[in-house]
């Protein structure tokens, strides 16, 4: 009986971190915050920058958010990339690190197991913690795959961000699954109408034409239900979509 739920367990176990490994294949980077919410400064202990070195040390392309520009792939497309964090559970004789990996839509998509040290020393116990929480992830014997990485899968792209006016133009890359189905609009303008994460986009009748969802990215959108986005590009919102693996982008007069 004891063979037969440790063979159950090992499999689940396999099962588990071949699922995750195929997941983050699909990433090329994986973004490194600057400073930790449970520390007082930017790289305190050189956690952040202990997290990017043991990042690369097991194959990923690591990028500390903030310094400087980012490689023109991802500046073009966050969801290229993952958004790395710590979370710290510790207790009074035990400091906990996890590891915790999200998309650009912030959905987790990766945690690793809790890397503990009893050391008393903040920077030797944060060091030792961290490099035991990275245990799993070396497990997983991580290598960027390209034909992987569309939106991301299974999970989609979102972000957090102002609708305001601004002048970055972002080019994301969507799925090509199903075909966008683009709507006459009449005179051509589409009014924005605020709704939760994000706005509706109504045409003079009016008709809603689009729903579109925040992401992390600035005055970039997703279009709810089909796999497009629409960005901002210098002074112009643009729709982008596949169309029988072509993609292309439409011009769309919106006032907000």
């Amino acid at each position: 009986m004891k063979l037969k739920f440790l063979s159950l367990t090992l499999g689940l176990f396999v099962a588990t971190v071949t699922f995750a490994q195929k997941s983050l294949n699909a990433y090329k980077y994986v973004i490194v915050p600057s400073k930790y919410e449970f520390l007082n400064e930017a790289d305190q202990y050189q956690l952040n920058s202990l997290t990017e070195f043991l990042f690369e040390k097991y194959g990923f392309t690591a990028v500390t958010e903030g310094a400087g520009d980012y490689p023109q792939d991802l500046a073009e497309n966050r969801c290229l990339g993952l958004k790395s964090n710590l979370e710290k559970n510790s207790s009074l004789f035990k400091t906990k690190l996890t590891v915790v990996l999200k998309n650009c839509s912030d959905q987790v998509v990766f945690t690793s197991q809790e890397g503990t040290s009893r050391e008393k020393e903040y920077k030797t116990a944060y060091n030792l913690a961290l490099r035991d929480a990275f245990k799993s992830i070396e497990t997983l014997n991580y290598k960027y795959e390209s034909k992987s990485v569309a939106a991301p899968v299974p999970l989609t792209p979102a972000v957090k961000a102002a609708p305001q006016v601004a002048t970055v133009a972002a080019v994301p890359l969507v799925a090509a699954s199903s075909n966008v189905e683009v709507p006459e609009t009449g005179n051509g303008i589409l009014y924005a109408q605020k709704i939760e994460n994000g706005y509706q986009l109504v045409d003079s009748t009016p008709k809603v034409v689009y729903k579109l969802q925040k992401t992390n990215a600035r005055d970039m959108f997703l279009v709810q239900g089909k796999s497009a986005t629409v960005y901002k590009k210098g002074d112009e919102w643009v729709l982008e979509y596949y169309e029988n693996d072509v993609l292309k982008q439409q011009v769309l007069n919106i006032k907000f």
